[in-house]
């Protein structure tokens, strides 16, 4: 009897020593624990807060798709695409092949600056973020390394497809992504580098529609421009003339709306800097003052115009006395004589385009719905990391930031007089809220 009570004593402790492992989440009844899960992330508290989680091992083909798609943040590629569409609105084209190179290379472009974040932070996340994909060993150093490079190569093929100006654009786009992430990232230069990456994507968007729009109508034969939006300028004189005009025509005429989206990138990459440790208060404040101020501008600019008036300025649709009507891609060129019957600079002419009339009564309802939509994603997540300032709340305002784009993207859409592709842009919300609730934006 002695030695049955001396040996369970003896067994105690090791039952006691068992049962931490289990709560610790590694094995309790021969299956993993389930983590606790707070709600608070990046994502606008609709997905677990990430290192909560216990990354698998990665042995299978799920769990490398799953790594890769954590190191690429698939969830915030669709910030992407409203870039090009709002740089194409913003010239006043409508999106053509142009815009879908420009769309392709800043996908790959973006692509290839998440990978290399996280290759160049893998030291840091083996301390702050063991769970991500290369400190935890599903995705080795070398391979994030090369995906960065192979991504770069193929965004600056897409933008070389839509011609030199816009190639331009993106190489120095790439520069900027490979600057900010291998040193500018830890510098004060940081957020200004990423608002200027920012700003020239959507530079990309207007150069490369532009340019391809310019060349595909100055061919011989019956091939001819497409048709352009109210407000674009059509090319005069000589095919070279045009040509070299063009591109640097749609720059000065992207410009505001590529400050305005560099502005809100440069509050977002501020925001960001704290979601590990947190502790800034004054630094959400100030982004949600400037994101309200942002708001307050595109509406106001567009309160400012007249009716039928392009909302870029410097691109006034169409001089006293010519004859061209921007219905009539094909129309010969302003004749020597005035034409008495020439629609006066900014004239909205309904002829040929039976779904147009109702565009000056809808973009104004579309603009405030989108500018409202991009206040109610990015403003209150900032006010919650401002009055708590935890690594989850900043982690939320950024994912929130992160969101926010789209709306802002459609609203600087329909502000340029492109409803339809604002309309465009705010689809891709449903989407991105989908897939941030399986793979965090941050």
């Amino acid at each position: 009897m002695r030695r049955l009570l001396l040996s369970a004593l003896g067994a105690l402790p090791a039952g006691l020593r068992a049962a931490p492992a289990g709560l610790n989440g590694r094995v309790w009844g021969g299956r993993p624990a389930a983590a606790p899960d707070d709600g608070l992330s990046g994502t606008g508290g609709t997905a677990p807060a990430p290192d909560r989680h216990r990354p698998s091992p990665g042995r299978g083909r799920g769990d490398t798709v799953r790594a890769w798609t954590e190191l690429f943040r698939v969830s915030a590629l669709f910030s992407v695409p409203g870039d090009a569409l709002a740089g194409a609105a913003a010239v006043g084209r409508s999106p053509g092949r142009g815009t879908a190179l420009a769309i392709g290379a800043s996908l790959c472009l973006y692509e290839a600056g998440m990978a290399l974040n996280d290759w160049a932070d893998r030291e840091e996340d083996a301390v702050d973020r063991p769970h991500r994909p290369i400190p935890s060993g599903r995705i080795s150093p070398s391979a994030a390394l090369g995906a960065a490079g192979a991504l770069t190569a193929a965004g600056l093929a897409l933008a070389a497809r839509a011609g030199r100006p816009a190639l331009a654009v993106a190489t120095g786009l790439a520069a900027t992504v490979w600057a900010y992430d291998l040193h500018l990232k830890h510098t004060k230069a940081g957020p200004a580098a990423m608002a200027t990456a920012r700003s020239l994507d959507l530079l990309l968007g207007a150069t490369a529609t532009a340019t391809a729009t310019a060349y595909a109508g100055t061919g011989p034969g019956p091939r001819a421009t497409r048709p352009m939006r109210l407000g674009a300028v059509p090319p005069t004189g000589p095919d070279n003339v045009a040509r070299a005009a063009g591109p640097a025509r749609s720059l000065l005429a992207a410009l505001p709306a590529a400050l305005v989206l560099g502005a809100h990138t440069y509050g977002v990459t501020a925001v960001s800097r704290h979601e590990a440790q947190g502790g800034s208060t004054a630094v959400p404040l100030a982004v949600l003052a400037t994101t309200t101020a942002l708001a307050a501008a595109v509406l106001a600019t567009h309160q400012r115009q007249r009716p039928g008036e392009p909302a870029t300025p410097g691109l006034a649709a169409t001089a006293p006395g010519s004859s061209y009507r921007p219905d009539h891609p094909h129309h010969p060129a302003a004749p020597a004589t005035p034409d008495l019957g020439a629609p006066l600079p900014g004239t909205y002419r309904p002829s040929h385009h039976p779904h147009r009339p109702t565009a000056p009564a809808l973009t104004p309802l579309l603009l405030t719905a989108f500018t409202g939509a991009y206040l109610r994603t990015a403003g209150p997540p900032l006010l919650h990391a401002a009055l708590n300032p935890s690594p989850p709340l900043t982690q939320r305002a950024v994912g929130g930031g992160i969101r926010a784009m789209i709306p802002l993207q459609a609203a600087l859409a329909a502000r340029a007089g492109a409803p339809g592709s604002g309309l465009a842009v705010m689809a891709l919300v449903p989407l991105a809220r989908s897939l941030a609730r399986k793979v965090s934006p941050t």
